[in-house]
């Protein structure tokens, strides 16, 4: 290996990553090899927003993939990871309208044709820069496979299933109340509701009874809709009220007559045991106006305005109509009580407005009949979620569903191929655009104008962008997917509704792992968000740290669904350690520049056996815990093989071999520091793709790619557990030594004396062949080794690791009288600290007045304190 082949001195992550990920792209290295031979993995990539740019989840989720994609391709297997984005309807529309507001524009002005012409205007120009970012994290997606969800193949996919799903009644249309967003102007799914707990109100308001002297009293949080009031429900079990079941109250304000009704869903011990009934503004009020075909008036509208059904505060804002409407109640004598009631307030996920919960004309997915075999699959293993716990979560969302709302008031998205005859009056459902009405052939056809909600299209995509509803080659290689990747903050969103939908259409799961993950927070455990201004740009760390160092913190010190805060110290040490790796490959490399031979036939010393055998255990450790994606510990795993045993034990116990004149010892010691490393490299890559290829490259300038490698398994016939045994008791000695160094103040550079008992006899014979080792790592000579010991050495520090004793006589090798003033001055020093704190932990005063957690780190420092004494007054005893 020529000097060519050296590394640079310090470590340019930027400069690196962008050279690699250019060559591997380029060379067309992130598609599958298509090898009938091999058997096949895969994944889609949980398309991220077209709006969005990478955020720190983003950078964690696709991490996770590819550390999995990389593993798998180096396994062997034939392995393909599809990358794709999602049209984000409800963002992707609004980023566009706040654009032409900029212009003095609605979408109104421009019609539907020209405003969709502008959206994919925006979506050509701003839309691939999430993936031009997942290139810099490291992302070995095929990128020739790129998908979106309103591709052409996925958009036909769409409507495929619509159809067929509208075919079998699992489609249909309908009133029903929905979750209504008066900012976005469209409906959103139950999911998509966040809930926040908010201080507010219970009126408690009195309905009197028609023709008679008695009244119920009802509770609400919302007495804007008492306007659209139908009825008032009891529990019919309830005695208080069996009397007025059938009879007539009489709505206040309004004076409209509404009829009692029993009904069992009202809870007899919550309030009065009384509620009121508003069909058209309360999901739970509209079910029961189902039960007794109860009417439904709007009395707010989709603005969140008042209706004409509201009587005299038509027009007003659903908050502004309250304050009156309390007011006005108080004057009729209606109003009760008012009492501060902490409830949970619906809000759109994704503005924060108030929802409003509306009945309108929607269409919907019959959820019951796709939701048994999706909860079957789970239940008998097809589909397994790790951690296992997430399976609960999954079942309890499923096994209580309600129908889906799919449809969308927007114009960007999956429009519904569903068209209405303006002669007739017919309905067609049909894949393709139909040119008349197969029922009167007319022609004046007019298509829904609603789309559909976006994750009705991203539900699809394990096997839509394999090219379905075409038999493709994908398909047939790849599909079901092996894993899906995802935050635990999905799994109904879209989890859940890609095994129903792939169950359905497919016939067969559309992954066999479900692999959780938490949420990235910040150093303080909250969610990163702009109204918290909490967020960190991945973007900006990759360029200050590299795309390496992130990666390999977001894995390690996380396990699989937990949460992970996000630490700039953690960072710090990650970056660290890529230094470290850089620095100890630079060394390794370096000294590699005269091998002439391979050195593999020659007899191996302790060092070498002890690092192949650890760098075998480490490898399959590595991958138990891959095949259980435990890959944050894996990491740490090799983070410490890495950092202990290769960088600071084994390079150090080579150097003398590397630098000594018997070559033989030399060419083995590079054999060994070359294997190793360049086998850590493999086992490293999937993690630390970049840095990785850059050393390994070096060490093997033939080879095309690290990624193209064999996977170090770990071979069991090479881990020797004698051997590591034997190289643990020299490094506990070393460490013993080394200690004694430190605590009696001896020179760095000074050799020392070290007499040891062994209290063994095999233990005495590894000591004794391995002395070297004490001279050249604790700076030991001369070392005398003794089975044991009848009288211990006078005036000598000492140390037992291991179980052997560990002497290091002082005379010579400290000036006594120096060191024996020098401790006395630390004693007189410690005796005050030490009267200091005894003072204040007598003090009556300060006893009564300090918090608890300050008394608790006072007792602490004066347990340290008599430690720190004892340990002192112990040196002084050696000295005399």
């Amino acid at each position: 290996m020529d000097s060519g082949n050296n590394l640079n001195k310090t470590y340019d992550p930027i400069q690196v990553e962008e050279k690699w990920y250019q060559i591997w792209e380029q060379n067309g290295y992130f598609k599958p090899t298509f090898d009938e031979g091999k058997e096949s993995f895969s994944i889609v990539m949980p398309p991220p927003n077209v709006t969005g740019s990478l955020h720190l989840g983003h950078a964690l989720d696709n991490t996770l993939q590819d550390i999995l994609t990389r593993w798998k391709r180096m396994q062997g297997y034939n392995t393909l990871w599809i990358p794709g984005t999602d049209h984000a309807g409800i963002a992707t529309q609004a980023k566009v309208e706040e654009q032409l507001v900029k212009e003095g524009l609605s979408r109104s002005d421009l019609g539907r044709d020209k405003f969709l012409e502008r959206v994919w205007d925006w979506k050509h120009q701003y839309g691939n820069r999430i993936t031009r970012q997942l290139r810099t994290v490291g992302a070995s997606c095929d990128w020739s496979r790129e998908r979106f969800t309103m591709d052409e193949g996925c958009s036909a996919a769409v409507r495929e299933v619509f159809v067929k799903l509208y075919e079998k009644g699992l489609i249909y249309r309908g009133n029903y109340i929905v979750n209504w967003c008066p900012k976005c102007q469209t409906t959103i799914s139950d999911i998509e509701v966040e809930h926040q707990e908010k201080a507010g109100s219970l009126w408690h308001i009195r309905y009197p009874i028609k023709g008679s002297d008695e009244y119920v009293v009802v509770a609400t949080t919302r007495p804007e809709t008492m306007l659209g009031d139908t009825a008032v429900a009891v529990h019919p079990d309830d005695k208080r009220y069996k009397h007025l079941v059938g009879l007539t109250v009489i709505l206040p304000i309004l004076g409209r007559e509404i009829p009692v009704v029993a009904d069992e869903y009202v809870d007899p011990e919550f309030g009065s045991g009384a509620v009121k009934v508003t069909p058209a503004h309360d999901p739970n009020d509209f079910e029961i106006g189902q039960r007794h075909n109860l009417e439904e008036i709007v009395v707010i509208d989709k603005n969140a305005q008042m209706t004409e059904h509201a009587g005299k505060y038509q027009g007003m804002d659903r908050y502004q109509c309250r304050e009156i409407l309390v007011q006005d109640l108080m004057q009729h004598g209606s109003l009760v009580e008012t009492e501060e009631h902490q409830h949970a307030v619906g809000q759109c996920y994704r503005c924060d407005t108030v929802i409003e919960p509306l009945v309108s004309k929607q269409w919907f997915v019959k959820m019951k009949p796709l939701a048994v075999p999706a909860i079957k699959a789970v239940d008998n293993g097809q589909i397994k979620f790790v951690p296992e716990r997430f399976t609960k979560v999954y079942k309890g969302w499923m096994e209580n569903i309600r129908d889906w709302c799919i449809s969308r008031q927007l114009w960007w998205g999956h429009r519904i191929p569903v068209w209405y005859c303006q002669d007739c009056g017919e309905v067609i459902c049909s894949i393709e655009d139909p040119a008349e009405c197969h029922n009167c052939n007319s022609n004046k056809l007019v298509q829904d104008s609603d789309v559909l909600d976006t994750w009705f299209s991203s539900g699809l995509w394990p096997f839509s962008t394999m090219g379905w509803p075409k038999e493709t080659d994908d398909l047939k290689r790849f599909y079901p997917t092996s894993v899906l990747v995802t935050g635990r903050d999905i799994i109904f969103f879209w989890v859940a509704r890609m095994i129903f939908s792939a169950l359905e259409s497919m016939h067969e799961e559309p992954f066999k792992e479900v692999f959780i993950h938490g949420l990235v927070l910040d150093p303080q455990g909250r969610k990163m968000s702009k109204s918290l201004g909490n967020g960190v740009d991945p973007i900006e760390i990759i360029e200050q740290y590299g795309a390496d160092t992130l990666r390999f913190m977001l894995i390690t010190g996380n396990t699989p669904g937990n949460d992970l805060r996000f630490q700039f110290e953690r960072l710090e040490g990650t970056r660290n350690f890529a230094n470290k790796i850089w620095n100890a490959a630079r060394f390794v490399i370096m000294n590699l520049e005269d091998q002439a031979e391979d050195g593999s036939e020659k007899e191996l010393a302790l060092a070498d056996n002890w690092i192949i055998s650890r760098f075998n255990r480490t490898a399959k450790d590595v991958t138990r815990l891959m095949e259980k994606y435990e890959l944050g510990e894996a990491g740490r795993i090799l983070y410490d093989f890495i950092w202990n045993e290769f960088c600071d034990w084994y390079i150090e116990l080579v150097k003398p071999r590397l630098y000594g004149e018997d070559l033989t010892e030399k060419r083995t010691a590079q054999h060994v520091l070359r294997t190793v490393l360049s086998d850590t490299m493999k086992l490293l890559h999937p993690f630390m793709p970049f840095i990785t290829e850059e050393i390994w490259q070096k060490l093997n300038p033939e080879q095309e790619t690290i990624m193209l490698s064999k996977w170090p398994e770990g071979n069991p016939n090479l881990v020797d557990d004698h051997q590591e045994r034997q190289m643990g008791l020299i490094m506990a000695v070393v460490k013993g030594i080394r200690n004694i160094r430190g605590e009696m103040n001896v020179a760095p550079g000074k050799k020392v004396p070290v007499i040891i008992a062994a209290n063994s006899g095999e233990t005495k014979t590894v000591l004794q062949a391995n002395i070297s080792y004490l001279d050249n790592l604790a700076n030991a000579h001369p070392v005398e080794v003794n089975e044991t010991l009848i009288d211990k050495p006078e005036q000598a520090a000492a140390a037992i690791e291991n179980g052997v004793e560990i002497f290091m006589p002082l005379k010579g090798v400290i000036d006594l009288d120096k060191e024996r003033t020098r401790l006395e001055k630390e004693l007189s020093n410690m005796d005050k600290e030490l009267s200091r704190v005894d003072k204040k932990l007598q003090n009556p005063g300060f006893l009564g007045k300090a918090p608890d957690h300050v008394v608790a780190k006072e007792k602490k420092k004066q347990q340290e304190f008599v430690n720190k004494k004892e340990a002192l007054k112990a040196r002084l005893t050696l000295l005399d």
